[in-house]
C-alpha cells in the first residue's frame, strides 16, 4: 500500500496546480498540510506554468494498493 499526500492549489491564471509528496507522515492532521499550503502560498515557494500559487485547495491522502496477477 502506497500513500501520497496531494496538496491542492489555484495559479494566478485560474488554473488547478497539485503538488504531491510521496509516504506522508503517519498521523499527518488537516491542520498542518492547510499550515504547509499557507506557507507555500506566503512564501512563493513553487511557481507554476501558470503564473504563482495564490490559493489552496483541501487536503487529501491518496492511498494506492498494488496486487500482482497470477
Amino acid at each position: 500500500m502506497t500513500k501520497t499526500l496531494k496538496l491542492p492549489f489555484v495559479n494566478a491564471s485560474g488554473k488547478d496546480v497539485n503538488i504531491l509528496v510521496a509516504n506522508p507522515k503517519e498521523g499527518l492532521t488537516k491542520a498542518e498540510a492547510v499550515a504547509t499550503q499557507s506557507m507555500i502560498i506566503a512564501r512563493n515557494l513553487f511557481n507554476s506554468t501558470g503564473g504563482d500559487l495564490v490559493s489552496a485547495g483541501d487536503p487529501v491522502v491518496l492511498i494506492q494498493d498494488t496486487a500482482v496477477l497470477a
